[in-house]
């Protein structure tokens, strides 16, 4: 008897001390992930509301696209009366990630709802993730000044935002948490948050489709063929051409905030001269086609032939709306992007026009986001596992060929991407030419 309570009391022992630490890791982030996730996917459930509402309207009142340059003044005015401290965004969220300093604001959370929603009423061209990113992280940094979190648990807790919003806003808990991870550091993946980034995002997830049944966009793959060694080999030159789109949307997203900042110096002005020239846009073509989310042309590119220039047009427009300092997302106007691409490029790569719209649709993100393995988780969220190996590698090569560019200049470059050099290592990306 008393060898087997020695025996027991020495098992009782060596589990407290292998496993205590991990049930108590488990149980504390467990509690703050229900509630950062309720929060967040409640948040993302009336964002993704309202945006419903303000699309709605637009399309039925399409003479309020002609308030386009008020709209741009409200806004600007709003973020330069009340909005300093949080107007950097996604990029803020990153730099208090690298060096905390202060809990970030409330005010972002319904600053960027305001904003993001403004902008789809009055006819901008935007998206979605950049709002709920950042209504999660700052709802999520409040768990930061109530508990008094060392910087260590603050980044989980951003982190856990971050997976939180992602997640919610399109439906993809499993994209969501590694995308928290993913973007941090290009070609790094902080470990230690997998588990509460996890938890976060299902949780918010959860909350957003089930509790407030907001329903997300659903898109099909009819026919996937077989990998073989020749459509493998296609592959390549549809990775190559969704990282240069990518690319190419980065960069004339900072052109166009760099040309305003430069002869605009009065912020609320800079939306309102990007308003004229959207406004003006949409009148001349007679379309609505490329402004707000571009949902319907999504979903057309998936199964109808486009014209081969839509992507070009979204990218123009998308760039020119939030270079000029409107609110809203890149992610939608991406995926826009990248469908429409993947559907003109059907007509000379031999894959299917459904298979090549959904390569684009998360290949392009990937290059512009520089997170290949989200993207991917994302690709295989969306439209079947059938279709991970074609999505996988349209996104890693996409991520290789878009260089180091991304729409987050705060991002730090953790493992150059395809330098023997280490002369990227350490640098954010708007220090990077």
């Amino acid at each position: 008897m008393l060898k087997r309570n020695r025996t027991l009391f020495a098992l009782r022992k060596f589990l407290a001390k292998e496993f205590q630490p991990t049930l108590v890791f488990t149980l504390k982030w467990l509690l703050v992930a229900i509630a950062v996730g309720l929060l967040a996917g409640s948040a993302s459930a009336a964002f993704l509301l309202s945006l419903t509402w303000a699309t709605d309207y637009r399309e039925a009142n399409l003479w309020i696209i002609a308030l386009l340059p008020l709209g741009g003044l409200l806004i600007g005015w709003v973020y330069h009366r009340y909005g300093e401290s949080v107007v950097k965004g996604n990029n803020q969220l990153l730099e208090e990630f690298y060096n905390p300093l202060k809990v970030i604001p409330l005010r972002m959370a319904p600053l960027v709802l305001f904003g993001t929603v403004v902008t789809h009423l009055f006819g901008g061209s935007a998206g979605r993730e950049g709002t709920a990113v950042q209504m999660g992280g700052a709802i999520a940094d409040r768990f930061t000044k109530w508990f008094r979190l060392a910087n260590e648990d603050r980044r989980i807790v951003i982190t856990m935002g971050v997976a939180a919003g992602f997640a919610s806003v399109f439906g993809t808990p499993l994209a969501g948490a590694v995308f928290a991870l993913e973007w941090l550091i290009i070609g790094r993946i902080r470990y230690e948050s997998i588990l509460p980034a996890f938890l976060a995002a299902y949780v918010a997830d959860y909350a957003c489709a089930s509790l407030w049944m907001v329903p997300h966009t659903h898109y099909e793959i009819p026919i996937v063929p077989d990998l073989s060694l020749p459509l493998l080999l296609w592959i390549i030159p549809a990775g190559i051409c969704f990282g240069l789109a990518g690319r190419l949307f980065a960069k004339a997203t900072r052109f166009w905030s760099g040309l305003f900042r430069k002869y605009l110096p009065y912020p609320p002005l800079r939306p309102v001269v990007g308003g004229v020239v959207i406004a003006l846009f949409v009148y001349l073509t007679g379309s609505t086609k490329y402004i707000g989310l571009g949902v319907p042309t999504i979903v057309d590119a998936f199964s109808e032939d486009l014209p081969w220039y839509d992507f070009l047009a979204k990218i123009g427009t998308t760039s020119l709306t939030l270079g000029a300092g409107f609110k809203g997302g890149e992610v939608t106007p991406l995926f826009f992007t990248g469908a429409t691409l993947g559907n003109a490029l059907s007509g000379i790569i031999p894959l299917p026009v459904a298979l090549l719209a959904a390569m684009g649709f998360v290949g392009v993100f990937s290059g512009a986001t520089n997170t290949p393995l989200a993207c991917t988780l994302m690709g295989i969220e969306l439209f079947g596992a059938e279709s991970g190996v074609y999505v996988g590698l349209a996104c890693v090569l996409a991520y290789l060929f878009s260089g180091h560019a991304g729409i987050y200049h705060s991002q730090i470059i953790g493992s150059p991407k395809h330098s023997p050099t280490k002369r990227h290592k350490g640098k954010k990306l708007g220090n990077v030419s």
